[in-house]
């Protein structure tokens, strides 16, 4: 069984806005499932009704078999979330933050699974400060301990890398293997496309509140993927030639290189028919270059297709 079973879930504001169109989506437990989006796209109000801080206008949602409103506390318990927005007791000290969290899930105390939970997240040094005296860095830390000092199954990070340092980001994507790895089922929204691209099993793509698609990572960069050649020109050139266009190519901004996209998958991708034509028409090239798409080539094509 899935540990999250969504069905027509959705959202419309009083205002008319429909914030989420109705959504079906299954996650597994212990995948790492990417949800990806512009700004506005519902991203964050999809994993606020999963969480139980927004209400749905309609759909159903099962967190680990429990229903997300008949049996909300049970479902919120399996639920760790990092949301977007730092939000801490500034005048507690970090220890007692990650503690109390805990208590208030009803979870015995653990101090030693506290300390390593914090020497994970390089806050074990600060276990006695106050939140107010934390950098901003930090104060994200203590967010994502809070989300897992009652150890949930479920982990939901929504935007956890946005205007962090570059060493908590290591260490968050360290601790996510190392959770999953454990059984975790980690959700998370981000902008930085290549981290989606290195974590997860599974990609969401969601816009203007509706869920595009959701692919295994692997078929989708197979399905919709494809491979660039660029050619360094040995002498710019103003225009295509009218010679070459059995070739969807394009120059670049200054016109000194030559790219063409193909499928990655075709069997003929006419690569040696181009090179041989260029060589007739007498347009030298001085390098050649291959490249495949990233993952954010795909969700950029996807978002502009379906505008």
């Amino acid at each position: 069984m899935p540990i999250i079973e969504v069905k027509g879930l959705s959202k419309t504001y009083r205002s008319g806005q429909v914030a989420l169109q109705p959504i079906d989506l299954t996650i597994e437990k212990g995948e790492i499932f990417a949800l990806l989006g512009p700004n506005g796209a519902g991203k964050t109000t999809l994993i606020s009704i999963i969480c139980g801080t927004v209400t749905a206008s309609g759909g159903e949602a099962l967190i680990d078999g429990h229903d997300f409103r008949r049996d909300y506390k049970a479902a919120r318990a399996t639920i760790g979330l990092v949301p977007q927005e730092i939000s801490l007791d500034i005048f507690m000290t970090v220890w007692n933050s990650v503690r109390l969290s805990r208590g208030l899930f009803g979870r015995k105390a653990d101090p030693a699974y506290l300390e390593q939970l914090l020497r994970d997240l390089s806050l074990w040094e600060k276990r006695d400060a106050k939140v107010i005296e934390l950098s901003g860095g930090m104060k994200r830390r203590v967010m994502i301990a809070k989300a897992l000092s009652h150890e949930p199954d479920i982990l939901f990070l929504d935007e956890p890398t946005a205007g962090v340092d570059v060493a908590l980001r290591r260490d968050m994507w360290a601790l996510v293997r190392k959770l999953q790895q454990k059984g975790t089922t980690i959700i998370l929204t981000t902008h930085y496309i290549e981290e989606a691209e290195e974590m997860a099993d599974r990609v969401g793509v969601i816009d203007k509140g509706r869920l595009l698609l959701v692919e295994e990572k692997a078929e989708l960069m197979r399905k919709l993927g494809k491979r660039r050649l660029t050619l360094s020109l040995q002498t710019p050139l103003d225009t295509v030639p009218e010679a070459l266009a059995d070739w969807p190519l394009e120059l670049d901004n200054d016109r000194s290189k030559l790219v063409y996209s193909f499928d990655a998958n075709a069997d003929e991708n006419g690569m040696p028919a181009l090179i041989e034509r260029l060589v007739k028409l007498g347009i030298g090239f001085t390098d050649l270059d291959t490249s495949r798409s990233s993952l954010e080539d795909i969700f950029v094509g996807l978002v502009e297709h379906r505008a």
